[in-house]
């Protein structure tokens, strides 16, 4: 059970940290971008290939995520200037011409070249050996810390919304939704957060390999949500708000749109590299067809869940997400006993296409997302 928490929690991180890059495109910037799993594969197959030539890991992840932005700004450039279509049609093009080129390409692993086909395996794994008692001791230090200052950020989350409800008597109703709905979040972010905890202490101390990267990949993706939160809360992040609203108001300022709109293209890139280089390190071997399409659209059914240009709503996409998916791997198969795996697959498809469909009825803008910034209908 430890094991299996353990392993949900860091699929979750991964693609938490996956599909914030993508809310920074299309949910703050309004950027539409159908094959965001290129930036993915190619911050995997960096990171993995230089690990293999001696980089460190570390160097190797950050390459991989300068890889993925560089690939931003080709795409940018390329696109950017033309209609807004044209960048939806280029990404998917590009994100299935990265995986034919992987699939048919002759790879440099180790002293040899092998076929893409092949898949890559038995590269370095960040903290796979296992560590004296000291390390552990500051591994589980660092995990306590973490616990603690999420539910701190949760707590401080709820008083704003309770705060705007008392200051702001004009849309007393609207606010006392948005509190109602932070309140529950925040009850099960904070269930969650001691579940992880828990399964992560008992994992360090008896170390397991992937509960060091789970701590790994939560810190990872703490730091990058508390950067993100303050990138989109500058001066900057405003003008990506403005651009996804109307981008001829910026312009009239004098902003240069065009340019903002490639930064968010790289910087959301660069984000999916290194979630790209998690996912790479939790797979333990890669081969092409674990980069289908269909991880972009899983991307964009948790930014969709949660509620686009909203971070916290992101991560809440994915838990969800996760969360469906385990209960329907678990529980399909003994309700639906005379369907076959491609039939429970299929139907678990239809069943969160039909979850969004009422969603998109009931609550267009997501979970937490907000009426005024919806961009869903650009």
């Amino acid at each position: 059970m430890v094991e299996y928490l353990i392993f949900l929690a860091t699929s979750t991180t991964i693609f938490a940290l996956f599909a914030l890059g993508l809310n920074l495109q299309w949910g703050y910037t309004g950027l539409i971008n159908f094959g965001h799993i290129a930036f993915m594969t190619l911050g995997a197959y960096t990171t993995v290939l230089l690990s293999f030539q001696g980089v460190p890991l570390f160097v190797s992840a950050v390459m991989g995520a300068i890889v993925a932005a560089f690939l931003g700004l080709i795409i940018g450039f390329a696109t950017l200037r033309l209609r807004e279509d044209y960048l939806s049609i280029v990404t998917i093009g590009v994100g299935e011409l990265i995986r034919l080129v992987v699939n048919n390409q002759e790879l440099p692993v180790k002293d040899s070249w092998i076929s893409g086909t092949f898949g890559v395996q038995s590269y370095p794994i960040p903290l796979s050996t296992t560590p004296n008692l000291f390390v552990r001791v500051g591994m589980m230090g660092l995990l306590t810390l973490l616990a603690i200052l999420t539910l701190f950020g949760l707590w401080r989350w709820i008083r704003t919304a309770q705060k705007s409800l008392v200051t702001d008597l004009g849309k007393k109703l609207s606010r006392k939704q948005e509190l109602v709905s932070r309140l529950g979040v925040g009850i099960i972010f904070a269930l969650l957060t001691v579940a992880i905890y828990i399964s992560g202490v008992i994992g360090l101390y008896d170390y397991k390999p992937k509960a060091g990267l789970m701590l790994l990949s939560l810190l990872v993706l703490a730091f990058i949500f508390w950067r993100l939160e303050i990138l989109v809360r500058s001066p900057w992040g405003r003008v990506l708000k403005a651009i996804r609203e109307d981008e001829e108001v910026p312009k009239a300022l004098g902003k240069n749109v065009f340019w903002y709109k490639v930064q968010s293209l790289m910087l959301g890139g660069a984000i999916a590299g290194i979630a790209g280089a998690f996912f790479a390190w939790q797979l333990s071997a890669i081969y092409p067809d674990n980069f289908q399409p269909q991880l972009t659209f899983d991307a964009w059914i948790m930014v969709i869940l949660g509620g686009s240009g909203n971070n916290i709503g992101t991560i809440l996409g994915a838990v969800i997400f996760f969360t469906y998916d385990a209960a329907t791997r678990e529980f399909l198969p003994k309700i639906f006993t005379n369907l076959s795996s491609d039939q429970l697959g299929a139907f678990r498809i239809m069943v969160i296409g039909l979850i969004l469909m009422i969603l998109m009825v009931w609550r267009p803008q997501g979970i937490l997302g907000k009426k005024e910034e919806l961009t869903l209908g650009k």
